[in-house]
């Protein structure tokens, strides 16, 4: 869009042989974009690579992309931020329509959803978590998205800049998708092509670590922003165990008039203090997410939206994107 500023924001961490190739497309795609790659502690030359190729390149000395990502909205001032992997499996043809669908829908991410037949760029260990760690996510938080766990996204100024950024690895692809549905912001998706890595470049995900770390991130997320249905749930199981343990006790005690199971039966006692002392957090925690919702979301709107009604706001380019 003629007068807004676009970034391109690479987090890296040893990348040397893609970060250059990476930083050339998107230089062609969005010419008029400033690119920044934020180096991770790399221990080859991914600095000089993206250096030589155009990118202003800084650091991040804190490891993990949570932090990197947290830096980088903290530092760069733009419009609209495109986030992508330093990796280049990403395609940067895609991005021209996914700054304009931010634009002139008006939305505050757009994420692009990855689309491949290649069995090396996308396992099907890492497709099968991709989907149960998503439908998780649209179960408890809403169903609008299908690629929770992308890498290619395009934020806008408000979102950005009101965004909390407290995760510290690959869970921060998590929380840009539950800030987006809690808040209920107008976000979009755009297909895009996903290829594998080039040769002597290697993955960085390490597939069930990194997947543990996020399902405990999706929980305590469910913990924070619905404590009602957290506790609620640790409630009724609490309640249903103490339930169990009194059953017997209670027989025993129609039949003879005696409690000889005296430990069951503080057990069953202590279990459904317990259940009630966990739905009381639920309902308290509740209305304390209540404020930190409200909170949040007026601290997203002291940002101005993206334009509304654009008709060309970038050049055309082709685009694998639907």
């Amino acid at each position: 869009m003629s007068g807004s500023r676009v970034a391109v924001l690479i987090p890296c961490h040893n990348e040397e042989v893609a970060i250059g190739q990476v930083v050339a497309g998107f230089r062609q795609a969005l010419p008029e974009a400033a690119i920044y790659v934020y180096d991770n502690n790399s221990t080859d030359r991914t600095r000089e690579a993206a250096a030589a190729a155009g990118a202003v390149v800084r650091s991040e000395s804190q490891q993990g992309k949570g932090n990197v990502v947290r830096r980088m909205f903290a530092d760069v001032e733009a419009d609209a931020y495109l986030l992508v992997d330093g990796d280049g499996t990403y395609d940067s043809l895609a991005a021209p329509e996914m700054v304009r669908t931010l634009f002139t829908d008006g939305l505050d991410m757009v994420t692009g959803v990855r689309v491949t037949d290649a069995q090396a760029a996308y396992r099907p260990g890492h497709r099968l978590g991709n989907k149960v760690l998503t439908g998780v996510v649209r179960y408890v938080f809403g169903d609008r998205v299908t690629d929770m766990l992308s890498g290619y996204r395009c934020f806008s100024r408000r979102f950005v800049k009101s965004f909390p950024a407290l995760a510290h690895g690959f869970e921060t692809e998590t929380e840009f998708t539950v800030h987006a549905l809690e808040l209920r912001l107008p976000v979009g998706e755009l297909q895009t092509a996903y290829s594998e890595r080039p040769p002597g470049s290697a993955s960085k995900l390490r597939t069930y670590y990194d997947g543990y770390r996020i399902l405990r991130m999706i929980m305590a997320l469910v913990q924070r922003e619905r404590p009602r249905l957290f506790f609620g749930v640790a409630s009724l199981f609490l309640a249903l165990v103490g339930v169990g343990f009194f059953l017997p006790v209670l027989e025993t005690y129609l039949e003879t008039g005696l409690v000889p199971r005296l430990p069951t039966f503080v057990a069953s006692a202590m279990l459904m203090v317990l259940a009630l002392l966990s739905l009381a957090c639920g309902l308290i925690l509740d209305t304390v997410t209540r404020g930190r919702i409200e909170a949040k979301r007026i601290a997203y709107l002291s940002f101005p939206g993206p334009g509304f009604g654009i008709s060309n706001p970038l050049p055309n380019h082709s685009a694998t994107v639907s």
